[in-house]
């Protein structure tokens, strides 16, 4: 198995080399088309990586990752499962493909929220629609006894 390069993107500028070690292949038996080969061949892949562990990332990064991929995360370890196509060696390129995505997604840094003034006009639909409304509620009051 060769390294994962994950492209340059926002936060990873020069891109990305995940060494061949800090991933792990797991393969089994894919259910779906195939016919008898689904019966005898591994199709299914599983690529893991420990997060917590890896040598690519730098500790910025790996709290980046951790934080933003924690509802996928089973610990530090993130799995990634191929079983759209027939043959295993396909399945291992689109899991790679889509773990490249992910980690690239996740290296991405946050754009800090600038702080904005609403306009004029959105001011004055708010009131205009907070007068309405109070007109409403008003009007369903029972009338005054004169």
């Amino acid at each position: 198995m060769d390294d994962l390069r994950v492209p340059p993107g926002p936060g990873i500028p020069r891109g990305l080399v995940v060494p061949a070690r800090d991933l792990d292949e797991q393969f089994s038996h894919a259910g779906g088309p195939g016919g008898q080969g689904v019966n005898t061949s591994d199709s299914r892949v599983q690529l893991t990586i420990d997060l917590g562990t890896t040598t690519a990332l730098t500790d910025d990064q790996r709290t980046r990752v951790l934080r933003r991929l924690t509802t996928r995360l089973s610990g530090t370890v993130l799995t990634i499962t191929a079983v759209e196509q027939r043959s295993q060696l396909r399945n291992r390129a689109a899991a790679r493909e889509r773990l490249a995505e992910v980690l690239r997604e996740a290296l991405v840094p946050e754009t800090p929220r600038r702080a904005t003034r609403p306009t004029r006009g959105s001011q004055t639909r708010r009131l205009a629609a907070k007068r309405s409304r109070g007109e409403t509620k008003q009007n369903r009051r029972r009338p005054a006894a004169d």
